[in-house]
């Protein structure tokens, strides 16, 4: 059977959008990925918040123009903050983005996990693994790490997206995006990014940025691992190993430009089986 071609994704657009806006990214995520987060953000052109006090989590959700929420470091406090956080961020039409690090982990996480998705993020980004455990088709990876390919996630990850109505990206040496009726592919980035401690984890920050002001969270989401993955692969060309990758990927997303992008072939939609 022949697959439906759908269109093709231009990441060029989206960024340029992204930095004309410098929109404000409020972030409740983990102790570990609040630094590295934030330089992210700030190297790409937008503005990065890390409240995660229940007292103004979401007063600060309804301010910003988007919310991540990331489910690494968890608390009982931590979790209430998230719920309500969401909860402002849907009440008021501000995208938000659930990372469920290590969802499968523990009978904790697994039900922080199922509250959360019951406030209907905008986007759940994950590895295999932790898609697979999302969807309750897995047991969740090796704490933060994958144990799991991305083409066994695949169908978690449709079915997923169709039950949350989110959109899906599943993250690992190439990345797949979903809403449950399309489906793209993301090919970049560089084998040392997983050497690099939260990288993924300020990947979900990026995703929150892309989707502000954007008429449609599939194609900004897969615009943004796009990116990402270009500055991988940039940074990989210059680094001796993890250290100086990390400084040179913050300068690759600083100069990552319209020409640079336009290098890129263009991601290709089709139809979800």
């Amino acid at each position: 059977m022949t697959t439906a071609i759908r269109g093709t994704i231009d990441p060029a657009a989206h960024l340029a959008r992204l930095r004309e806006r410098a929109p404000l990214i409020h972030n409740i995520t983990n102790l570990v990925a609040m630094n590295p987060m934030a330089n992210v953000l700030l190297a790409l052109g937008a503005s990065p918040a890390m409240a995660h006090a229940r007292e103004e989590a979401a007063e600060f959700a309804a301010l910003a123009d988007a919310l991540t929420v990331n489910i690494g470091t968890l608390s009982p406090h931590w979790v209430a903050a998230m719920e309500e956080a969401a909860e402002a961020a849907r009440h008021t039409g501000k995208p938000w983005v659930l990372d469920p690090v290590a969802v499968g982990a523990t009978r904790y996480r697994r039900e922080a996990g199922r509250r959360l998705l019951k406030h209907r993020p905008t986007v759940i980004r994950g590895n295999a693994s932790e898609i697979l455990a999302l969807e309750q088709q897995g047991s969740g990876g090796r704490g933060v790490d994958s144990s799991d390919s991305i083409e066994t996630a695949e169908q978690a990850a449709i079915s997923l997206a169709r039950r949350s109505a989110a959109v899906v990206a599943v993250t690992g040496e190439v990345d797949l995006v979903t809403d449950g009726q399309r489906l793209t592919r993301v090919p970049g980035g560089h084998a040392l990014m997983p050497r690099v401690t939260t990288l993924g984890c300020a990947l979900t920050g990026v995703v929150a940025a892309f989707l502000v002001d954007a008429e449609d969270s599939f194609t900004a989401t897969a615009a943004a691992l796009a990116c990402y993955g270009e500055a991988g692969r940039r940074a990989g060309e210059m680094a001796a190993g993890p250290g100086s990758f990390a400084v040179a990927f913050l300068d690759a997303l600083y100069a990552l430009d319209h020409d640079q992008l336009a290098i890129l072939t263009a991601l290709e939609v089709t139809d979800a089986p």
